[in-house]
């Protein structure tokens, strides 16, 4: 017998901040260089302050170099002396658009750590197709008893 995956929570109320990183993380996937997978991937963080933060997925012919768009998006919100992400959107689908685009494109494993650097438990991840906000998680819904700064903080 076979389980059933778990239902997605259903997409949030649509809000200004909301689509303002939407509309970030579609702009950074319309850059995203994926010329091996062509599954292209934008991110937008918005920081406490207000700032939003852009990164794309960028591949690479030795692929365990590439990056994804969530990678992309922290180092750029570090560059600019952002230190934590107040709320994330996440934009994957094929290049094609014939293509079937039905699924969540949820950070991976990696990127979630990574996200989990600087987020708490209630972050707001909103995952997205190019027609909107499909699903919202908390970082503690998508990394339960996750390790993080707090774990070395003795």
């Amino acid at each position: 017998m076979t389980a059933n995956p778990p239902a997605s929570p259903p997409p949030p109320a649509a809000t200004p901040a909301v689509a303002g990183l939407f509309a970030a993380a579609s702009a950074a996937r319309g850059q995203a260089h994926a010329p091996y997978s062509r599954f292209l991937v934008g991110a937008a963080i918005r920081t406490p302050d207000g700032g939003i933060f852009a990164g794309a997925n960028v591949e690479n012919a030795a692929y365990p170099q590439g990056q994804c768009a969530e990678a992309s998006a922290i180092g750029a919100m570090v560059a600019g002396g952002g230190k934590r992400i107040a709320e994330i959107v996440i934009i994957g689908a094929p290049a094609d658009p014939a293509a079937d685009a039905s699924g969540l494109c949820t950070p991976c494993g990696g990127c979630r750590q990574r996200l989990r650097e600087f987020a708490t438990p209630g972050t707001p991840i909103h995952v997205a197709g190019p027609e909107g906000v499909r699903a919202t998680f908390t970082m503690d819904q998508l990394l339960p008893f996750s390790f993080g700064p707090d774990n070395l903080s003795f």
